[in-house]
């Protein structure tokens, strides 16, 4: 009578090696570029509240026909000033958010060279100026 022999069950060492490789491989390879993707993505997100602030700007000047003084602030967008009495807000659904780093977005009216305003997050670095991947992003 032959003899049975067991059926090993589980994976042996050099099958787990082989995965844990290959998996290695693959964070080589997808990470760079998904943090690369998430750094756009923080940018993308800043210049799109930006725009939206703005729109919320133009309608506070085609109330009261003016747009918010600097000392006022982003917060009369959401709280009517008291000496504003064409004041018609609302003019955003939620409070103004911080940019996507954390820090407030920088508001002045009038704005430099010739505009209305100036809308700015000073970017990844916090701080005013910067070049490349750390520029203001301004509307």
């Amino acid at each position: 009578m032959p003899l049975l022999r067991r059926r090993q069950i589980g994976f042996t060492l050099l099958e787990l090696l082989i995965a844990l490789v290959i998996i290695g491989l693959l964070v080589g390879v997808v990470g760079p570029n998904l943090f690369k993707n998430l750094g756009k993505s923080e940018v993308t997100t800043a210049q799109q509240q930006i725009d939206a602030l703005s729109k919320a700007l133009e309608q506070y000047r085609l109330d009261t026909g003016h747009f918010p003084r600097t000392e006022q602030g982003l917060a009369s967008l959401m709280a009517q000033p008291s000496d504003e009495p064409r004041w018609r807000g609302p003019y955003l659904k939620k409070a103004v958010p911080p940019d996507p780093w954390g820090q407030p977005y920088q508001y002045r009216s009038p704005g430099s060279n010739s505009r209305d305003f100036d809308l700015l997050s000073n970017g990844p670095s916090g701080r005013p100026g910067g070049t490349g991947d750390n520029a203001p992003i301004t509307n």
